[in-house]
């Protein structure tokens, strides 16, 4: 890049908003899986929307392409320049400010940067709640919750990040800004144009702020942890609770007991909340704005379960500190499957009336293809968002997973679509799903994401090699 243009950088953002030694730039070239490598010139670090908006012009008028960047803990690559070095890196770390809380309204209003974190404390600070809760959330920014539509452990109660959004502010490919911070929940003027951003990885725009949801502080909570034999009677019993607790219910997490076995041997710590082994178990956690017993209704609930037969046995937590083991068993999964080898991840998502025939049918075939390798199922049975993942041996070699990769893709993706489900369920599209994409969307489908994306980005400079 010329020195002349790093200068106009630097006069629009300061020296600290302009990134070029190589080793500082590096940092924002890899993805923290370390699956992904990348190069840029430069990395700009705009401190607010009017700085976004003039590094993006000046960008538009030299046609450089543009990768916006969060807190860079995704899971598909979206956020990864190509090795070209020839697309710059627009981070947007620097905006932390949250604008505006207005707990009458139940909203809270933050710059894109602002860490997932840093917004649960402020609406806690108002007494209210910000629902949606990540592994990453420490790290993990506004922006890039929206742009990858990012779904949790709550989904089941409160929605993804496209149901927390209300309105957003969002910097377009020639540097205009589109003022949509509005916090209403009714708005029939036209087109929904803050559906359009959410979820499009930064490909048609650049989301710089945004109005999000906030919800009466939860006071009580009880979490459980059963153990079944069938994911058959799993789904049974999820059926059963979320008549017999409403909207009490928040969670109601799947795990295979060979994830479960895993987290056991590799996670330091890990006890196992029942003495008898099932094929499987559910982690599920009930709350509500009153100090209600919820424990009691949970007892309930799963003693009736235990009648029907849908669950082998049960244990209530008896306190915080035991809820806290319950969730670490379950998050632990990641943690130990780094340990124990080389995971294929599949992040899936399926009706909810059709997860039990999927696993069934994708464990037989699996089992026929690839004898020799584990079978990992685990992930949110409540919102229908399956991790159907298999373990490779540490010491495959790379030319064989990339075949293992490519054969059991295609092989749980085309089961995949045959249920009706998709292929990327919370993690995004990315680098990582991007072909798979075009191969499995209809050509209606295909044509009317192109339409969109030449209309608002003719000259694909907004994140591309992304998504499409």
């Amino acid at each position: 890049m010329k020195p002349q243009l790093i200068e106009q950088f630097i006069a629009l953002l300061g020296q600290s908003g302009v990134v070029t030694d190589a080793e500082a730039r590096q940092a924002y070239c890899s993805d923290w899986l370390g699956k992904w490598q990348g190069a840029t010139p430069v990395v700009l670090r705009p401190a607010n929307t009017e700085q976004v908006s003039a590094a993006v012009r000046l960008c538009h008028t030299h046609n450089l392409p543009i990768v916006p960047q969060g807190g860079n803990t995704g899971m598909s690559g979206g956020a990864i320049p190509d090795t070209s070095g020839a697309q710059v890196v627009l981070s947007l770390e620097r905006m932390k400010r949250i604008r505006a809380v207005d707990p009458i309204n139940d909203t809270i209003t933050v710059d894109a940067g602002v860490l997932l974190a840093q917004v649960q404390e402020a609406a806690r600070d108002v007494d209210r709640l910000f629902p949606l809760s990540l592994g990453a959330e420490g790290s993990c920014t506004i922006g890039g919750n929206l742009a990858t539509n990012a779904g949790g452990t709550a989904v089941l109660r409160y929605g993804n990040m496209r149901s927390l959004a209300l309105g957003l502010e969002v910097v377009l490919v020639d540097g205009r800004i589109w003022d949509g911070l509005r916090g209403l929940r009714k708005d029939n003027t036209g087109f929904d144009l803050r559906d359009l951003f959410i979820g499009s990885e930064g490909s048609l725009g650049i989301i710089t702020g945004a109005v999000l949801k906030l919800y009466p502080q939860q006071l009580g909570r009880c979490a459980a942890w059963v153990g079944s034999q069938t994911p058959e009677q799993l789904t049974a019993l999820l059926a059963h609770l979320r008549s017999a607790c409403g909207e009490r219910l928040v969670a109601f997490e799947m795990l295979s007991d060979a994830c479960l076995q895993l987290v056991l041997k590799h996670v330091d710590g890990a006890v196992a909340p029942l003495s008898s082994q099932t094929a499987y178990h559910a982690l599920i956690e009930l709350s509500d704005t009153r100090l209600a017993d919820l424990a009691a209704l949970l007892t309930e609930s799963l003693g009736q379960g235990l009648e029907a037969g849908w669950i082998d046995d049960a244990v209530v937590a008896s306190n915080e500190t035991q809820a806290m083991q319950f969730w670490r068993l379950r998050e632990g999964i990641s943690q130990a499957q780094v340990r124990a080898g080389k995971a294929v991840k599949h992040d899936i998502a399926l009706p909810i009336s059709r997860l039990a025939a999927f696993i069934s049918e994708a464990d037989t075939l699996l089992g026929k293809q690839f004898p020799a390798l584990q079978l990992l199922n685990f992930g949110h049975l409540g919102d229908g968002n399956l991790h159907y993942n298999v373990l490779l041996p540490w010491d495959v070699s790379a030319e064989d997973y990339h075949r293992y990769t490519a054969e059991l893709n295609r092989a749980v993706h085309d089961l995949v679509m045959q249920h009706n489900g998709s292929i990327s369920a919370e993690h995004g599209v990315g680098q990582l799903r991007r072909d798979e994409v075009r191969h499995y969307k209809s050509p209606v489908e295909m044509e009317l994401m192109l339409s969109i994306k030449q209309a608002l980005d003719p000259n694909q400079l907004l994140n591309p090699g992304k998504v499409l």
